[in-house]
């Protein structure tokens, strides 16, 4: 009797701890370029505004500020992957995850969840860091992530 190779699922080399879907994660370009359009935006509206002039052409400076930040701490954020593992669970860059939440918004995914402090992260992929492919293979992996809800969807 032949015994099974290692690539077929009763092998004992199977391991129901391997990544189901494993996506790597980088900052995106298109979120970088609207941040940065924002920031300019909302940098030209504070004079058109209701405000007194001397505030908003004060508080212009800060905006640019707030929002180059924001945009610098986008593109200098590290690289990474997040796996979902057969046991449905969620690891980022190797740590599972708590209250793992994936949304989608068209092309756009966010996945949510809490850290080990409870502090609240996030990964947002964009159509530029996911192609359709992986963005198939997540939508996958995710419906077998987030159990049934355990209240009713619609009112009695």
């Amino acid at each position: 009797m032949a015994t099974p190779s290692p690539m077929t699922p009763n092998s004992p080399h199977w391991s129901g701890a391997s990544p189901t879907c494993r996506i790597e994660w980088r900052p995106s370009r298109w979120l970088l370029a609207a941040l940065i359009l924002l920031t300019a935006l909302a940098a030209c509206a504070l004079p058109a505004s209701g405000l007194p002039r001397p505030l908003a052409w004060l508080l212009v400076p800060v905006v640019l500020a707030c929002g180059l930040a924001a945009a610098r701490r986008h593109a200098r954020a590290a690289p990474g992957v997040v796996a979902i593992d057969a046991r449905r669970r969620v690891l980022v860059d190797g740590v599972a995850v708590a209250q793992p939440r994936l949304q989608w918004r068209g092309p756009l995914a966010v996945l949510s969840w809490r850290d080990a402090g409870g502090h609240s992260r996030y990964r947002s992929w964009w159509p530029d860091t996911l192609p359709p492919a992986r963005r198939r293979e997540l939508r996958l992996a995710a419906d077998n992530l987030i159990p049934a809800r355990a209240t009713p969807q619609m009112a009695p």
